[in-house]
């Protein structure tokens, strides 16, 4: 593993957070269900995982907030843009695979 420091490794980690969000934002196309579906998370989850870990700071934020931060708009405009009804395949997959919390 490469020696770095606290501050090196928060860095990266965080730049490599900025780019999985900004490459969320450009894909669009690719919808929750089949993030959760393959991945067993979605945009939804990060969202989840920054609001607890700014809890976890002292820092609150809404559930509205932090999907702002991920989804770079409201996330009721998002679903108006870009949710599409997910098929009954999908669907079934879902609920066969649901992760816990969801």
């Amino acid at each position: 593993m490469a020696d770095l420091t606290e501050s090196q490794q928060r860095d990266f980690e965080a730049a490599a957070f900025r780019r999985l969000v900004e490459h969320l934002r450009e894909r669009s196309d690719v919808q929750n269900i089949d993030l959760m579906n393959l991945a067993g998370f979605c945009r939804n989850c990060l969202s989840n995982w920054y609001r607890e870990a700014a809890g976890a700071a002292g820092v609150e934020l809404s559930k509205d907030q932090s999907r702002e931060i991920v989804y770079g708009m409201p996330y009721a405009e998002w679903q108006r843009k870009y949710q599409t009804e997910a098929s009954d395949a999908k669907k079934t997959a879902f609920e066969q695979n649901r992760p816990k919390g969801h």
